[in-house]
Formats: structure tokens, sequence, C-alpha cells
């Protein structure tokens, strides 16, 4: 039996890494499993995910992001980082806690990439959570180290995307 959490990373610049998560989450959900999906970049409520997953049993979702990330030097980086830490340390607190048995941390790789949080926290956090506990981390940027701790680790990789040909995005496929 393993002595340690079960690691999945979902990572790349193609679509589908949240989606990738919450799929997951509705399996887990489906076994009566009691989940939290931590959104360490998105804010403001307007996410289809989010509308739905208020609405079932056994799951929990927070947004605690305050949406696109801007540049270090702006003065608007230290909310972002700030943010970005609370929600780190809500991710501890939920992964410590017996309650849930699957925990999201939502582009917390993003989080990393974008230096709002350090990878040490994360690595910390991986290394040291219970066994029982699945957690799910997505993401653009997944640093190799993450992925060297990760039992499954999957990058998407965009061959097109509806962007490029001038679609915007569309409630229920992009948010």
């Amino acid at each position: 039996m393993n002595k340690k959490a079960r690691i999945l990373v979902f990572t790349g610049n193609g679509k589908g890494k949240t989606t990738a998560a919450l799929g997951l989450v509705l399996r887990a959900i489906g076994h009566q499993m009691p989940t939290f999906v931590i959104q360490f970049i998105k804010t403001g409520g307007a996410t289809g995910e989010l509308a739905a997953l208020q609405q079932l049993p056994f799951v929990r979702i927070e947004q605690m992001g305050l949406g696109f990330v801007p540049p270090q030097e702006h003065p608007a980086f230290k909310r972002h980082k700030k943010a970005a830490q609370t929600a780190l340390q809500k991710a501890k607190t939920v992964v410590n806690s017996r309650r849930y048995k699957v925990v999201v941390l939502d582009e917390v790789c993003n989080a990393l990439d974008k230096k709002l949080i350090s990878q040490n926290a994360v690595l910390s956090l991986i290394k040291n959570a219970p066994h029982s506990k699945i957690i799910v981390l997505t993401g653009r940027q997944a640093p190799h180290a993450l992925i060297a701790l990760a039992d499954t680790a999957t990058e998407m990789t965009c061959l097109k995307h509806g962007f490029e040909s001038g679609r915007p995005a569309e409630k229920g496929v992009e948010f």
C-alpha cells in the first residue's frame, strides 16, 4: 500500500485542464467522496463550473483569486500575491482536514509560474499530505519538480483553438 497521497497534475498550453479535474470531481462525488476545489486565479463567480458544483452534494468550491495576474511591477500584483498565499493556506487546511478525500488546486501551477506562491511551499504541502488524500493540481507551466512527485501527469496540447479563428469565449465552453 502506498504511504503517500495520490497526486495528479493536468498541465500544458491546451484547453481542458480544469475540465479534466472537474471530470475527476464528478467521478469522486458519484462515489460520495467529499471534495474541495480551490481556484487560485479565477474570480467573479460567473463560471458554469462554479454554478454547477454549488448545486451538487459532497463538493465545495471556492474562487480565491483576483482574475488575470498583472506583471510583478504592477501595483495590483501584491494583492494577487496575497490572495494566492491565502488560497495556499486554505489548501493546507483542507488537505490536512479529515473532512475531504479529494482536493483540487485549480490553476495552482499558474500561481507558481507567476511567482504568487513558492514552489517549495506547494511541494511541502504535497509531500506532507495524508496518504488517504487525492490531490489534483492544474495549470500551465507545471514545474518539473511537481511533475516528478505526481503519480499521473497529463499535458494538454492545443492543436487548434477557436480563438485563432476569431471565436470569442463562449458560455458553457470557456466559462
